[in-house]
Parts: C-alpha cells; sequence; structure tokens
C-alpha cells in the first residue's frame, strides 16, 4: 500500500486544477491528483473535434484568480482553453502532484482507520484522509444502440474521441445526432465532405453567437488596464445571469430568445420544408441552447440532408431509418452527448458499511449542494448532482464548491470525519426537486439532465449567486463525525 495522502483529487480538469491550486495557495502540499489521461485538461482534452469551442465568453470561462489572460476572441476554442489549463498548472506548480494515466477503479471507505483507499487501474493501492472527486459530468460519451453496427465496414467513432487519422474528404458521413458538439463539428465536416447526412431525432434551439477576435488596440487595453478585463467579465456575469428567470420563474421571458431563434433561422435557411425540419416540438430551455453563426448554413447546403427519422438498423454499407430507406455512408460520426446522469462511473465507491454509491443512487444521484452523501464521509464532490447551468459559467460553480470544500478540510483535524446527516440531505434535496418541478426543464423534453425515470440530476434551478450565499459558510450542524 502506498503512503497516505491527507487529500487526493480524481481528474485534472478545471475542477481538479482549480481544487489542487487553492489548496497549494494555502500550503497543503501533500496532495495528489490521479489523471486517467496524459495531459491535464478533462473534456477539453478530450474533445479535439473540428471546431470545437465554448459558448461561454472567454474573460469568463476563466478562474477568478487567473483572469487576465490574452485570450484571442470572445469565445475561445478548444487549444486554446487547454493551453489556458497547461498555463495554470505549471504557474502554480501542480503537475508534480499529478500521477498521469492511471484511473480509479475503486474507493473504499475504511471505516476502522477513517481513510479512503483507493484501488488503482495498475492494481496498486493510495490511501488518503480525504477524496475529492472532479471527474465532471461530460466524461463518458454516450453510444447509440445501433442494430447492426459491428457490420459497418468504414470508420464510426464518437466526436469525443475523434479519430483524425480519418480522411473525409469527398466521402459521404453520417452524422448522428444534433447536440453541442454536432453543431460544431457538422459545419467543418460539411465543407470536406462529399455528402453529409444528419440524422436528427429532435431540432436544437440554435441561436447567434456574438464571437470575434480581440483588436489588437483592445489587446493593448486589456494587458495595460487588467481592470477592463475584470469589468468585462462582471457584465458577462450580470447578462448571463438574468437569463435564469426563463428558466425558472419566468419563463415567458423566454419569448425574447425565441424571436431571436425565429430571426436566425429564417436569416440562414430558405427552403420552408427544411426549415419545418429545424423547428423543436418542445418548449424553449426544456433542452440545451445551443450557439452557432455556422450550423444552418452548413445545413443549407447542397451537399447536406437532414434526416428527422429515427435508425432502424445499420449494415455494411450504411444506416437504414424508421422509413425502410437506407442511406449509403462511407463514415459514421456520434454526436449523440454523453451519460451525463451516470456520475462517477465507471468507479466503485464503497462507503460506511459496505454501501456502494450505487446503491444509494438507484433513484437517481444526489448530494448536499451537490458536493457531500450521506454514508461517504469525507468524500466531497465537484461539479456533483444538481450543480450543472443552463445560463453562465461552470466556473464560478466550481469556485464556490471549491471554497466549500476548503471549509471542510479545515475541520478535519478536529473531527477527523465530516459526514452530511441523512435528514440535511434529504430535505435539501425535496426542496430542490420541488422548484425543479417549476423549470422549463421539466416541461415534457427528454434530456440529458434527466435520468430515463425522468428525475433532473444535473442542473441547479436558480441564481449562482444563491448557490454562492449557500456554500459560502461550512455549518458543522449538517454534519456528523464518525469514528
Amino acid at each position: 500500500m502506498d503512503a497516505t495522502h491527507q487529500v487526493i483529487i480524481i481528474g485534472a480538469g478545471f475542477g481538479g486544477l482549480g481544487m489542487a491550486i487553492q489548496l497549494k495557495t494555502q500550503g497543503q502540499h501533500d496532495l495528489l491528483l490521479i489523471e486517467k489521461g496524459d495531459d491535464v485538461g478533462g473534456c477539453w482534452r478530450d474533445n479535439t473535434y473540428p471546431g470545437a469551442a465554448c459558448d461561454v465568453p472567454s474573460h469568463l470561462y476563466s478562474f477568478s484568480f487567473e483572469r487576465h489572460y490574452p485570450w484571442s476572441r470572445r469565445f475561445a476554442p478548444q487549444a486554446e482553453i487547454l493551453d489556458y489549463l497547461r498555463h495554470c498548472t505549471d504557474k502554480y506548480g501542480i503537475r508534480e502532484h499529478i500521477r498521469f494515466g492511471t484511473e480509479v477503479t475503486e474507493a473504499r471507505y475504511l471505516d476502522a482507520h477513517g481513510l479512503w483507499q483507493l484501488t488503482l487501474s495498475d492494481g496498486g493501492t493510495v490511501t488518503t484522509r480525504a477524496l475529492i472527486t472532479a471527474t465532471g459530468q461530460l466524461n463518458q460519451p454516450a453510444y447509440p444502440p445501433l442494430s447492426g453496427i459491428e457490420d459497418f465496414q468504414g470508420p464510426h467513432f464518437h466526436s469525443a474521441r475523434w479519430d483524425h487519422d480519418v480522411d473525409l474528404t469527398g466521402k459521404t458521413v453520417a452524422v448522428v445526432g444534433t447536440g453541442a458538439s454536432a453543431i460544431q463539428f457538422v459545419p467543418e465536416v460539411a465543407r470536406k465532405a462529399g455528402k453529409l447526412l444528419l440524422f436528427q431525432r429532435s431540432a436544437a434551439y440554435v441561436l447567434g453567437k456574438p464571437d470575434r477576435r480581440y483588436r489588437p488596440w483592445e489587446h493593448r487595453l486589456l494587458k495595460t488596464l487588467p481592470i477592463t478585463q475584470t469589468l468585462d467579465r462582471l457584465r458577462i456575469y450580470a447578462a448571463n445571469e438574468s437569463r435564469v428567470l426563463g428558466f425558472t420563474s419566468l419563463q415567458k421571458a423566454m419569448a425574447v430568445y425565441q424571436r431571436l431563434f425565429r430571426r436566425h433561422l429564417e436569416k440562414h435557411i430558405a427552403d420552408p420544408s427544411l426549415r419545418a425540419k429545424l423547428i423543436p416540438d418542445y418548449p424553449m430551455g426544456c433542452k440545451r441552447i445551443l450557439m452557432s453563426n455556422h450550423y444552418y448554413p452548413a445545413l443549407a447546403r447542397d451537399n447536406v440532408e437532414v434526416i428527422n427519422h429515427g435508425i432502424q438498423s445499420v449494415d455494411h454499407s450504411g444506416l437504414t431509418d424508421s422509413t425502410g430507406t437506407h442511406h449509403r455512408a462511407d463514415a459514421i460520426i456520434y454526436g449523440t452527448g454523453f451519460r451525463a446522469t451516470d456520475f462517477l462511473t465507471p468507479m466503485t465507491l464503497i462507503g460506511r458499511h459496505g454501501l456502494t454509491l450505487n446503491q444509494v443512487w438507484r433513484d437517481g444521484a444526489e448530494a448536499y449542494l451537490g458536493i457531500t452523501v450521506h454514508g461517504f464521509p469525507n468524500l466531497f464532490m465537484l461539479y456533483g448532482p444538481n450543480t450543472n447551468l443552463g445560463h453562465n459559467s461552470i466556473i464560478y460553480m466550481l469556485e464556490s464548491q471549491i471554497h466549500y470544500i476548503q471549509q471542510a478540510l479545515a475541520q478535519l483535524p478536529a473531527t477527523g470525519a465530516l459526514e452530511v446527516r441523512s435528514r440535511t440531505q434529504n430535505d435539501f434535496n425535496r426542496r430542490l426537486q420541488k422548484r425543479i418541478r417549476d423549470t422549463v426543464w421539466d416541461k415534457g423534453c427528454d434530456s440529458w439532465y434527466k435520468t430515463e425515470s425522468g428525475k433532473n440530476t444535473n442542473n441547479w434551478p436558480g441564481f449562482t449567486f444563491d448557490y454562492r450565499r449557500q456554500t459560502r459558510v461550512l455549518d458543522l450542524s449538517d454534519y456528523d463525525y464518525p469514528h
């Protein structure tokens, strides 16, 4: 067994790196980050598909403690965000604490010792006083159950596992799915492919993206007067935060964005039959609202066909839709998103008295403040259940969680262990689910926010500043101290 660490963090994306930086800044050097990949970055390392970029402006999609960064444009592309995370890793000396190329297969709480024992993919073990998971919600690709896919003779891959060795030039490419990744890579593929077949299960609401490169004089201003980037950050935050009303208590406000959607669609899609295919049949906001300046123009190209029928089967040469029509294809790309409700998979977590997290979460994941779970002492989650956003920057939420976890860790020398009380967790989630029932997310559509049973386990149903208020001070009366 390896030596015991005070803190182990699983994952080296935004959450894990932000947590490690804050702990090290406070003088905690006995920490270990376990990362399954060969580099930092999380989803920004994994998603290298053409056109990958963020849909939150760069000045806000960054750490508050490392905000003055020379972003090239308002919405940063994937490679630039990855470089930013590498910059933060090296600037704050975190790389020396990371064990790359290693997965955690099991984490077990040892009641007698008050420690977490982690079993690693190489067969080794390591123990820790406090375990922090930072695996994110968008790290396990969701593959559609296509009958006969094993017979297909061409390449097929998920957008999060893009095969850059496949040359799509002049090929007939079938794209399955129309999620946030698809609207970014479809325009890039359409420019190269001979033909692109887009299999759409449900249309998405797509708005124009107010993106542009920063001009030289703006870079000089941002460098000379860093306060300008801070002010822009605050402006973006305030504008985005107001949008939550359209999802929650003032859903009529979505009418403004509905008009923007219609205007954007009509500007780029002249064909009435195609336009009809691209109008969603669910309330705006029920699924994630997407942004792109290139998606609709790509669908209007002569070499692109939108097929709004389900896929019946796949054979060696292509796909057959639900009407029985066969479509020949040279390659298949899945833009079908992630198993977002399968938190912490494929790890097995075993808490006190042998209780597994899968047992506790059999009816859907839940936690207190999305951070702690009854029965699992000294386990803290970043980007846990019901902390996802539909309107603002997840980095703001992560920093709220990081601050809360820092307070919890500061109590461990005196308490030994912290376990959220069952009543505290249940009361919190009862109130939270009641609030979600009044949101647009519960208006009759299926989305990656929900489990198969219909429980929304992903989204925070309110203002981010309210979440920060609730996580600002750790209340020890919410916790027990098991020995």
